[in-house]
């Protein structure tokens, strides 16, 4: 029985809506929201931001195709620095990337030795970045010094930035030639800056392809960058996807060998064999003339053709105008590799 002390309706049990809406009250109370429901905190913790203003401007297929070409880019600029300084030069590239023009102008070291280029007939301003300690190492070696312990403390003189433009005049014309067979390319150099907070080439929201390169030369291990807007290389990704395209329906179509009439009259012994007959060696002294050697007929439609003494081709005996022939029905397995 229910306590007449108790007011009417509380000896009444609470409905399990009723239960969750009082700790949803409570949990809201102290600052907290429920983790039940359908898991809506797991929901919102999950989700991320995606910004509008700056959308993809390369597709997976041209990134790594544009990889591709960079990394041969390296290879070779690596070799032709190593040439230039007479000194081992190592470069790997670290990152190629698409980024918003007023990032990577942030993410610069400052100070930093920037170098503005233009390649025509291409539009747009590029910058190719390299670190004043790499710089300086590298203007160290050109006058003859080891390239080791250089320190970044002091801004370029005007004789070592002639000298270090000479190294970024090579670096600029080795990535053009990697682009001659798409386009021929000329880059021209349009000035210097120290700071990247003072650069103006480019609106803040301009999508940026950025290449980012290790060097070690000596002791000294920094980075080189080079970035152009998209806009800039749009054209040579546009090339570049029809010219690989075309490569691909060339390589799909075979196309017929082209004989060297210079061969027309040189000899070749051909013959035609079949193992199908064993002997011992006590068979073989003994063998003499009129002796008859069983074969199988199956033989005959196993024979091997041979073409200066390499099997070449597989074939079936017959006679063709009153003379024993042989058949061609396929090329030898063995003769696949030769």
């Amino acid at each position: 029985m229910a306590d007449p002390n108790e007011p009417d309706g509380a000896a009444e049990a609470l409905s399990q809506s009723e239960v969750e809406r009082l700790l949803s009250q409570v949990v809201e109370q102290e600052g907290g929201q429920p983790a039940h429901e359908g898991g809506e905190k797991d929901k919102k913790d999950s989700s991320q931001p995606y910004d509008f203003r700056h959308p993809l401007f390369l597709s997976p297929t041209e990134l790594r195709r544009l990889r591709i070409r960079h990394e041969d880019f390296i290879r070779a600029l690596g070799a032709r620095l190593s040439i230039y300084l007479r000194m081992e030069f190592s470069l790997q590239m670290s990152k190629l990337q698409t980024i918003t023009y007023q990032k990577f102008a942030e993410a610069l070291p400052n100070p930093s030795h920037l170098s503005l280029f233009k390649v025509d007939p291409l539009r747009g301003v590029g910058i190719l970045a390299i670190h004043p300690r790499l710089g300086l190492t590298i203007v160290d070696r050109l006058l003859g010094g080891p390239a080791h312990s250089i320190t970044a403390d002091h801004d370029f003189s005007e004789i070592e930035m002639a000298l270090l433009d000479q190294a970024v005049q090579l670096i600029l014309a080795e990535w053009c030639h990697h682009w001659a067979s798409v386009q021929e390319l000329l880059p021209v150099m349009l000035g210097h800056e120290n700071n990247g907070q003072f650069l103006q080439t480019a609106p803040h929201d301009t999508i940026m392809l950025v290449l980012a390169m290790e060097a070690k030369v000596g002791d000294c291990l920094e980075q080189i960058q080079i970035a152009l807007p998209c806009f800039t290389i749009e054209p040579l990704v546009r090339k570049l996807g029809h010219i690989n395209g075309a490569s691909s329906e060339t390589a799909a179509v075979v196309s017929a060998v082209r004989w060297n009439r210079n061969f027309d009259e040189v000899p070749v012994p051909v013959t035609a064999i079949w193992d199908d007959l064993h002997l011992t060696a006590r068979d073989l002294v003994n063998m003499k003339v009129g002796d008859v050697l069983p074969l199988d007929a199956k033989s005959t439609r196993q024979v091997k053709l041979r073409l200066a003494d390499m099997p070449k081709f597989e074939g079936q005996l017959g006679t063709a105008g009153g003379k024993w022939a042989v058949a061609v029905t396929g090329i030898a397995k063995n003769s696949l590799s030769n």
